[in-house]
Parts: C-alpha cells; structure tokens; sequence
C-alpha cells in the first residue's frame, strides 16, 4: 500500500498576504463604523449621560428620539426629512434621465468633439462647491429662487450628473454591439434599440448610480445651509440648527437621535443593495 503524500503546505509569504488584506479590511472597517456606532450608542444614551465615556449601552432611553421631532423648540425635523427625500429624489431623477442619454451617446456614437465632452464632463465634477456659493447666490436672489426647491435641486443636478455619466458610459460601453446591431436588422429604430434593448440591459448600473446619486443629494450641506428657507431647508441644515431648552448649550443627544434616524436607512439600503452597487461600479472595468 502506497503513501498518499502530505500535502503541500501553504508558504508564509502568501499567508502574510492574506493576514495583511484582512488587516487591513479590519482597519477600514473599524474605522468607517467606531463613529456610527458611537453615535448610535449616545443617541440611545440618557441626555445627562451624553458625555458618559462607556464604550458600550447605558442609560437606554428614547426621550433623544421625541426631542429630535419636538417642533416647540423651533425644530422642525420631520419636515426636513420630507424636504431631503423630494431633493433627493428630483436630483436623482433629473440626473438619471439625462445621463442615461450622454452616457449612451459617449459610449455608443461617434461624433465630432466627443472627448472635450468627456473632458468637460470630468472638470466639472471635480471643480469646488465653495467657489460656486456666491455666484449661484447672486443668481438665485435675482431670480427670487432663495429659499425654494429649485435653488437645491438643480446645483445638485450638477454635482451628480458627472458620476452619473461615468458609471453609465463605462457599462454602455462594455455591452455588446451586436445585441443593438441584431435589434436594428430586425427594424428597430436607434431609439427603439436603445429602449428595448440596451436600457433593461444597463438595469443594474441605473441602479446604482440613482442608489449613489441619491446619497450625494441628500448630504449636500454648504449650499442648502445658503439656498434654503426654514420651509425647504433638509435634514444636513436641520440637524446643524438643533436648538435645545438652554440656547447656550448643544442638544448633543437629539443631534445624535437625528443623525442616526438619518443614516441607518441608508446603510440598511447600502447594505441590501451591494452587490447591484457592487456589479455597477466594477461593470466596463474589465474588457474581454
């Protein structure tokens, strides 16, 4: 009877590499939630305990919860969740509509100045907001806009439409011709190709760019500190603005119930939706 042999062992450089990916998951991990969670646990905590210094759950209460939508303060907190969906959701629908067809148009057509498009595109999503503030300031108070929809929506259009075409362009551009080509010999119009077709196919890249649209919209802060009213202004403004019994004094707490009310359905949506976010943001990263 012949010995089976021992098998090979693993060598410890790739073992080191693996130590250091999950180290390194870790590190990013622990960083990116220790703050959440610290904000969860004070939200939860009892006001006369805010700066109680325990790593974990004490002095449980929901009286942080009631304060945040106390409107006898001056708080106005469940409008401007109301507020933060609709800009959200105009931003992200507008964007959508549009970069869907500059992205097609990117990725599919030939034409004349195609790539200072492309390069326009790109300049415009990393120029600064702040250098933007007086004249969009200006522009609005001229048009009587200050303090309407209008003078948050469409900055944030703007903001979001560069990602948009990105994402889009680049999964475009990683489906197949011949699905269009085969649409167009069986007498599709382009339209027609593009909207039975190449659209559906696209579906999860649309998803996530309105998914990631929709989360830059509603944390936009500086402009909507300046273009909103008390009837319009979000829950970035809203929260900033938390008053308390005592003027002189923060509501830590409330301000912690807010901002956790705030985040714990984006991430439970982020949560949910991964692997879409995931398989839009990696699609056209690789050519076959």
């Amino acid at each position: 009877m012949t010995k089976e042999p021992a098998p090979a062992s693993v060598p410890w450089t790739k073992r080191l590499g693996s130590v250091r990916v999950y180290l390194g998951a870790a590190v990013i991990l622990v960083w990116g939630l220790v703050p959440f969670y610290w904000m969860a646990v004070t939200a939860f905590r009892d006001p006369g305990y805010t700066f109680d210094n325990t790593p974990w759950p004490t002095h449980l209460t929901l009286e942080n919860f009631r304060n945040a939508f106390d409107t006898s303060r001056g708080n106005d907190f469940g409008k401007a969740l109301l507020n933060s969906l609709v800009i959200g959701a105009a931003s992200t629908v507008i964007a959508l509509v549009i970069g869907v067809f500059a992205a097609y148009a990117l990725a599919r057509l030939t034409f004349r100045g195609k790539y200072v498009v492309s390069g326009l595109i790109l300049s415009a999503s990393m120029f600064p907001v702040v250098v933007l503030v007086t004249p969009l300031f200006q522009l609005f108070t001229n048009l009587g806009w200050i303090g309407e929809y209008q003078a948050m929506i469409i900055p944030n259009i703007s903001f979001v439409l560069p990602m948009t075409v990105y994402i889009l362009a680049s999964f475009f551009a990683d489906l197949p011709w011949e699905l269009e080509e085969a649409a167009r010999i069986d007498g599709a119009t382009r339209m027609q190709a593009f909207r039975l077709v190449m659209l559906p196919l696209a579906a999860p890249a649309v998803f996530t760019t309105a998914i990631l649209a929709f989360i830059a919209a509603v944390n936009e802060y500086l402009l909507a500190r300046l273009l909103s009213s008390d009837k319009t202004e979000p829950v970035t403004v809203a929260v900033a603005r938390f008053s308390g019994n005592d003027p002189l004094v923060q509501p830590y707490a409330a301000i912690m119930a807010a901002g956790t009310m705030v985040t714990i359905p984006l991430v439970i949506m982020v949560l949910l939706f991964q692997r879409r976010i995931i398989s839009g943001l990696t699609a056209g990263g690789v050519k076959s």
